[in-house]
């Protein structure tokens, strides 16, 4: 039951209605009822998976709460983290090991939709619940329903549970503003997915089955493509997830901020890119490490372990079992190291040119240039394999001399026009929302130029979105 299936547009009016009409008492078993029955339309055997997280996380919840000793609260803390980042690991690469390991034997494990996010939601429910116990005995069935809050289950955010249990509490239903927003980010988010990011899908699965065959333009056409197919196809969810659960009068947390405007590698991870993840890896990775508060061998080294572990959550599903994510995560964990390297020189070049430094042209050269080194970190990200992406890589770079000659002969056909003129479109309408949300823009307008905005929207959704329920890709992980 994706979020862009027929099966959803039935199944959400009627979650929604029923969570309106029935009394307060009954809205969060509703709720429940309803996240377990979207999350069964998987296969219900997802279900097990999910209950024995569940199960294990809110044993260990109970015992850091009744613990009387710190020792016995570091155990029962300890215990529930290897439970469920075990079964992280195991699922996610005891296949892959019993394939190169002849005594291993093949089990057919492989993790469910979604399991890498409710994981880790589960360990940072049983961490702050360690570093501050709450006041009150917790409720089990409101952690469980943290867990298990469908719009989210699938690819996050990867929600922290303070905010979103307070909101549990008040079970209030939204106001007629906040429905509206939320039908807002479904109809933009749904656009991002149907229209952007499963139209560039088939060109880009098509070229990136045979990089070895295909001419060097057209791999860094479906490269391009590619950056722009994974930000829709992700952060269309997230504005779905976000709008669906302001539904139900809950705020999740934001997870995207138009990465591709971003001005240095740093803030594309930190602060505007899965930006739920990015957290998690600080206040649960990176923090313990000793962050930045550390020398500065330890400082590198600390940031190169996050984007590693950051790749190795990748790694084991998406697209096939590839070590590329690895590479992904250490060519980016190097960029970062670069910046900081750089620094000292920015530094010296804001105070000699002040009036350049913080211009739209060098805002914009930043923007182009980090764009592009995330570019290059997203081949490894999409080839189906190490060897793959590295043969994206050098046919692209020793072709490269030749792209101006190979572009003006290039064929560009119809579907490259439809394909370049959506992406505009994004970036034109993210280009606004720099300077201010979409909504805060429609609600300045004139109604008929409000209403005009978002019914050309549908149109181009019915008409221009391809309809064949493709899987969200970070739910593959």
């Amino acid at each position: 039951m994706l979020f862009n299936s027929l099966e959803f547009l039935v199944f959400l009016p009627l979650a929604c209605g029923l969570f309106m009409l029935l009394p307060r008492q009954l809205r969060l078993p509703w709720l429940m009822l309803a996240s377990l029955a979207f999350y069964g339309s998987f296969g219900w055997s997802n279900l097990a998976w999910l209950a024995v997280v569940v199960v294990v996380t809110l044993i260990a919840a109970r015992g850091l709460a009744g613990s009387k000793t710190a020792a016995m609260r570091r155990l029962s803390l300890t215990a529930g983290l290897l439970t469920v980042l075990g079964l992280l690991v195991v699922l996610k690469f005891y296949e892959t090991v019993a394939g190169a390991v002849a005594w291993l034997p093949s089990l057919g494990l492989s993790a469910p939709a979604g399991f890498s996010f409710y994981v880790f939601m589960a360990a940072s429910l049983m961490i702050d619940r360690y570093r501050e116990p709450p006041a009150d005995q917790p409720r089990a069935f409101r952690d469980a329903l943290y867990l298990v809050w469908f719009p989210k289950i699938l690819a996050g955010p990867i929600e922290r549970s303070g905010q979103f249990l307070s909101q549990l509490a008040e079970r209030r239903a939204p106001s007629m503003a906040v429905l509206l927003l939320g039908c807002q980010l479904i109809v933009w988010g749904l656009f991002k997915k149907v229209v952007v990011a499963d139209n560039l899908a088939p060109y880009v699965d098509r070229i990136y089955e045979i990089p070895a065959y295909a001419p060097p333009l057209e791999l860094a056409i479906a490269t391009y493509f590619f950056a722009f197919q994974i930000y829709c196809d992700f952060s269309g969810y997230t504005d779905m997830a976000i709008g669906v659960s302001l539904l139900f009068g809950i705020q999740l947390s934001e997870n995207f901020r138009r990465p591709y405007f971003s001005g240095s590698v740093s803030s594309f991870w930190s602060e505007r890119w899965h930006i739920s993840l990015a957290r998690w890896f600080r206040d649960y990775l990176y923090f313990p490490l000793g962050g930045s508060r550390v020398g500065t061998v330890r400082l590198y080294a600390n940031l190169m372990i996050v984007f590693l572990v950051s790749g190795l959550w990748h790694a084991g599903m998406g697209y096939g079992v590839s070590w590329g994510f690895l590479v992904w995560g250490a060519l980016n964990g190097l960029f970062v190291w670069g910046e900081r390297l750089l620094a000292p020189l920015g530094r010296i070049g804001a105070q000699h040119f002040p009036q350049v430094s913080g211009s739209l042209i060098l805002r914009g050269i930043a923007a182009l240039v980090v764009f592009h080194l995330v570019l290059v970190s997203w081949i490894f990200f999409r080839a189906d394999s190490l060897a793959d992406g590295w043969i994206v890589v050098t046919r692209i770079w020793t072709a490269l001399p030749e792209f101006p000659m190979l572009l003006s002969q290039f064929p560009f056909s119809a579907e490259h026009g439809f394909l370049v003129g959506v992406i505009a479109a994004l970036l034109l309408i993210e280009l606004f929302q720099e300077a201010r949300p979409l909504s805060e823009w429609l609600a300045a307008m004139p109604l008929w130029m409000r209403w005009g905005a978002w019914y050309a929207c549908l149109f181009a959704i019915l008409i221009l979105g391809r309809w064949q329920g493709e899987a969200f890709v970070y739910m593959q992980f």
